[in-house]
């Protein structure tokens, strides 16, 4: 069934892999909806350019340009991604992270209340607002056990805690005035369109420019990767068929060390992209850790699994190679953002 949604963040790598679905695969009509901060990238939505796509630069905290964009849209779902997303960022400049990721919600949530509450009975009833978190609300697993969705919440940096302040703000708006919402919460993202200070982007574009790739600490940090289109089918069907009160899990069941994240990228590009001479796994340079980093995140992915029927359909090894070779082939991406907004400098060196 075709819908009309919004997507904030639209312009994110998650968000823009969403709108490229839901318009391509999916029928559905999308008002994408993004600030265009410095990860914010109006060509990762080319590819959704059409009758069925319209895009407005405005900021989620803005509330009378949200009001704005509910009543003239018209929406039958929102799926709310925008958010500061970078761990590293938020060590070095917690302020932004709370006044997106709290304040931002929280219109998000009243303008979104105010909009289901004049719509008609049905239209009222299918109404859906999904709210797309992480798994680093959970805090740090051990060597064993997985995050379900009855994890107590323990975060552990400033844009952990600001999600797990933005999740909460939803389930109280559901429970206090009735809305619909659902939650996701989700393991690594990877995939093409990704924004160049995250690990395997970082790894990939350094590597290329034969630039020295860092590695946390032993590079012994443990997350479980999932391929960003695979997150994309479902977070439509958690917004399609997912029951109004529950938070699904969204996992990969591709859980790797760092090293061996980094290791697999240097020796695919040994194979796609050798060196003049040695080996990308050469320049592998191993930094002082960031302050605070979990050790480890793994997601159990059965409820969405059971409930909803989705299942990842890359594995890592898969997912990994059409990464890397995505951004061989798609440097007129992401050679504007190395050369204008992110060179591949370190971040998040605050103690």
């Amino acid at each position: 069934m075709s819908k009309r949604v919004i997507v904030t963040g639209a312009a994110g790598f998650i968000g823009s892999a969403v709108v490229r679905h839901a318009i391509r695969d999916l029928g559905w009509t999308v008002l994408s909806f993004d600030k265009l901060t410095y990860a914010g990238n109006l060509s990762s939505l080319a590819e959704a350019e059409g009758p069925s796509h319209t895009f407005l630069q405005a900021d989620i905290c803005d509330r009378p340009a949200v009001a704005k964009a509910f009543a003239d849209f018209q929406p039958d779902a929102v799926m709310h991604l925008a958010a500061e997303s970078h761990v590293d960022r938020s060590i070095d400049g917690p302020a932004a992270f709370i006044e997106s990721n709290v304040v931002g919600t929280y219109v998000m949530l009243d303008c979104a209340r105010e909009h289901w509450a004049q719509l008609k009975r049905e239209a009222r009833e299918a109404f859906r607002f999904l709210h797309i978190s992480t798994d680093e609300v959970y805090g740090s697993l051990g060597a064993e056990g997985l995050f379900t969705e009855r994890t107590p919440y323990d975060p552990r940096s400033p844009y952990s805690a600001s999600k797990a302040a933005s999740d909460h703000l939803v389930m109280a708006w559901h429970h206090t005035y009735g809305l619909p919402v659902l939650v996701t919460n989700c393991s690594n993202n990877y995939g093409p369109y990704h924004f160049p200070e995250k690990l395997i982007p970082l790894v990939i574009l350094n590597a290329l420019h034969g630039r020295p790739l860092p590695v946390y600490g032993k590079g012994d940090n443990v997350r479980d990767w999932l391929y960003v289109e695979d997150h994309a089918r479902a977070l439509t069907l958690v917004v399609s068929e997912g029951r109004p009160g529950e938070t699904y899990n969204v996992g990969g069941r591709n859980e790797r060390q760092n090293i061996d994240v980094v290791h697999a990228i240097c020796d695919l590009l040994d194979e796609l992209r050798p060196l003049p001479e040695g080996a990308h796994r050469d320049l592998i340079t191993f930094v002082t850790d960031r302050p605070g980093h979990d050790m480890r995140y793994a997601i159990d992915a059965t409820k969405l699994e059971t409930e909803l029927g989705w299942r990842a359909e890359e594995d890592f090894d898969t997912g990994i190679r059409r990464t890397v070779q995505w951004y061989l082939d798609n440097e007129w991406w992401w050679r504007p953002i190395r050369d204008r907004k992110y060179a591949g400098e370190r971040l998040g060196t605050q103690q």
